[in-house]
């Protein structure tokens, strides 16, 4: 299985910290050795960075990590491989775009690829993928079901969040489906199995990696008015209180702050945090 690392923030902020974490587990202290990637928003655009080699001998995401590129939303991805051979059209996260906005998309898990071939059929295809994969075939049929349901871009952002919510229900039906997606505006995370999200605000303190020898005091680092929520597949530090998803939870993130949080058991929304 692979592993999804996003960060939503409300001023420009770097990710090296927890990207240090998640690079470790790219064939060091955990299996992900078949490639990786992170995408960082800046305006309108997206500055991307694969490599379809392990993270924790790859030079190029040791630049990353020491390179402290600043970012409102940021969607990174380690790679096991279950769909599609190990190479860079292969390698998560994958970009399109939608009403003149690039949509970046990471996903953890594994679907049926048959049944999710006949789902993209009956529908009306616009998107194709580049590659073979499970993931990249579910992002673009959700992008074919948004482009169908909404010629424009909905007026009211809400009904766009319920129809997603919706997708990734279906999806959910094929497999194990963990996944981030954002279009530079927000950032949406929807949980099947595995997922959990820290919100970091004053006052600040310490965090310690799980899988490196790394000490940060974000108080040194962040000013009062700051926010930053992470999400992970699993808990990058070992010394803060992370939030773990419910299965079929969808949440919301927009400047740093979780906005909306829907459950799939009594299927209501929860405003604000």
């Amino acid at each position: 299985m692979c592993e999804l690392l996003g960060m939503s923030a409300n001023v420009p902020t770097d990710i090296c910290f927890s990207f240090t974490g998640l690079m470790q587990r790219g064939g060091k202290t955990g299996p992900h050795r078949d490639g990786w990637g992170i995408a960082f928003y800046e305006g309108r655009g997206v500055r991307e960075f694969k490599d379809p080699h392990p993270g924790a001998e790859s030079q190029i995401a040791r630049l990353v990590s020491e390179y402290p590129i600043k970012s409102h939303i940021v969607i990174s991805h380690i790679r096991q491989a279950n769909s599609g051979k190990v190479c860079l059209e292969n390698t998560h996260p994958f970009t399109r775009e939608l009403w003149g906005r690039p949509w970046v998309f990471a996903h953890n898990g594994q679907l049926n690829k048959s049944k999710l071939r006949r789902l993209k059929e009956s529908g009306r295809p616009f998107y194709s993928p580049i590659g073979t994969t499970d993931s990249e075939l579910a992002f673009c049929w959700i992008l074919d079901s948004l482009r169908s349901a909404f010629p424009n871009p909905p007026r009211r952002q809400k009904d766009l969040f319920l129809v997603i919510r919706s997708l990734c229900d279906q999806l959910s039906d094929f497999g194990v489906f963990n996944m981030l997606l954002s279009d530079s505006h927000f950032m949406l995370a929807y949980c099947r199995t595995q997922l959990c999200w820290i919100t970091r605000k004053a006052p600040f303190g310490e965090a310690k990696l799980k899988d490196e020898d790394l000490t940060v005091n974000f108080k040194e680092e962040t000013t009062e008015k700051d926010i930053v929520t992470v999400v992970a597949t699993q808990p990058l530090t070992n010394n803060e209180k992370w939030n773990v998803m419910a299965p079929g939870e969808m949440v919301v993130l927009k400047k740093g702050k979780v906005n909306l949080s829907v459950g799939k058991q009594s299927n209501k929304s929860k405003i604000g945090v």
